[in-house]
C-alpha cells in the first residue's frame, strides 16, 4: 500500500459564482468526469470535501440538492443562509449547519454579508437510505469534540448514520482523544 499527503494548495482552485474553493475531495461515484483534477475519491459514503472561501458579499446563488446530506463548518466570518429549510438562517465563526436534502431535495443560497473574504469548510455524505426527510440542524460546538452528524438513532441528536462527523475547537497544544466507532456492514 503506498500512502499518499494531499496538500490543499496544490490543487487547482475551483468554484461557482462568488465562491472559490479547493476540492479534496470529489468521489467519482458522485462526480463521474468532473471529479476535481488531483483529488481524492472519498471513502464509503464520504464523497465531498472543500475548503472554500466567499468573496466579499459573495453568495452561492440558489441552487438545488437531493439525496445528500451537506455538512458546512463556516471557520471564519459570517455566512447568511437563504433557502427552503430554515431561511434567514445566520451563522457566525465555529457554527456548523447540516443540511439533509433526502428525497424530497432542498434549495438554498449561502451569502457572505460582509466586506471580507470569509472561511467555509464543506462535506458531503451520501444518506443511508434514500427517500428521507429533509432537514436542517445548526450546532455552536463547545470546548472538546461535539458530534454534529451521524450515529445510531436515539445515540445523538444528529441525523442517524454510520458516517460520523465530529468538530473540534483546540487551543495551540491542546489535544483531544478520539473514540473510533465501528458498526457492523
Amino acid at each position: 500500500m503506498t500512502i499518499s499527503i494531499l496538500h490543499r494548495d496544490d490543487l487547482p482552485l475551483g468554484g461557482f459564482a462568488g465562491l472559490k474553493e479547493h476540492r479534496l475531495v470529489t468521489d467519482p461515484k458522485l462526480f463521474g468526469e468532473y471529479a476535481a483534477t488531483g483529488a481524492w475519491s472519498g471513502l464509503g459514503r464520504f464523497v465531498y470535501l472543500a475548503d472554500a472561501r466567499f468573496n466579499p458579499k459573495g453568495e452561492t446563488h440558489m441552487h438545488d440538492h437531493k439525496e445528500i446530506d451537506v455538512i458546512s463548518v463556516i471557520v471564519k466570518g459570517r455566512i447568511a443562509h437563504e433557502g427552503t429549510l430554515e431561511h434567514g438562517q445566520g451563522l457566525a465563526a465555529n457554527d456548523v449547519q447540516v443540511q439533509r436534502a433526502g428525497g424530497e431535495g432542498f434549495s438554498h443560497n449561502e451569502i457572505n454579508p460582509d466586506d471580507t473574504k470569509n472561511r467555509m469548510i464543506q462535506i458531503w455524505v451520501l444518506p443511508e437510505k434514500k427517500g428521507e426527510l429533509s432537514g436542517y440542524k445548526v450546532y455552536k460546538p463547545g470546548p472538546g469534540l461535539t458530534r454534529v452528524y451521524g450515529g445510531a438513532v436515539g445515540q445523538s441528536d444528529t441525523f442517524a448514520a454510520k458516517t460520523v462527523v465530529e468538530v473540534a475547537h483546540l487551543s495551540v497544544g491542546e489535544n483531544v482523544a478520539v473514540k473510533v466507532l465501528s458498526w457492523p456492514i
